[in-house]
């Protein structure tokens, strides 16, 4: 049933996307808070757009991060590309698509060791 989040992810960014250009304030970070489920350690990555950044076996790529102006409802979106490099596999993708840090659950990374969910846009 995995298709299910990916579609609402989807629809979700494109309604983001599809608000007026002036709406829309692009960002030069990404802020994001990692969990590795079995140590408990939690983190705080910022992330250039256009970089990467590394937690665990993660590599986590960040194509573009937006931020609604501050007169309108809060909100932060990131679309993200996530790979899961594990010893002795070949890299798998985990993670496809737009982040939305108000709705952290509408489309999550789905890993059994690390959660990744967007903070906000600088």
């Amino acid at each position: 049933m995995r298709l299910l989040p990916n579609a609402l992810g989807a629809i979700a960014g494109l309604c983001l996307m599809a608000a007026p250009a002036m709406a829309q304030q692009q960002a030069a970070n990404a802020v994001l808070q990692t969990l590795d489920k079995i140590t408990a350690r939690v983190s705080t990555l910022t992330i250039p757009v256009g970089n990467k950044a590394w937690f665990g076996t993660l590599e986590i790529f960040v194509d573009t991060c937006q931020k609604r102006p501050p007169e309108e409802t809060p909100e932060s979106a990131a679309f993200l590309r996530i790979i899961d490099h594990r010893p002795q596999q070949e890299p798998v993708s985990a993670f496809n698509g737009w982040m939305f840090a108000s709705s952290p659950a509408l489309h999550p990374l789905e890993h059994a060791v690390y959660d990744v969910i967007v903070l906000d846009c600088k």
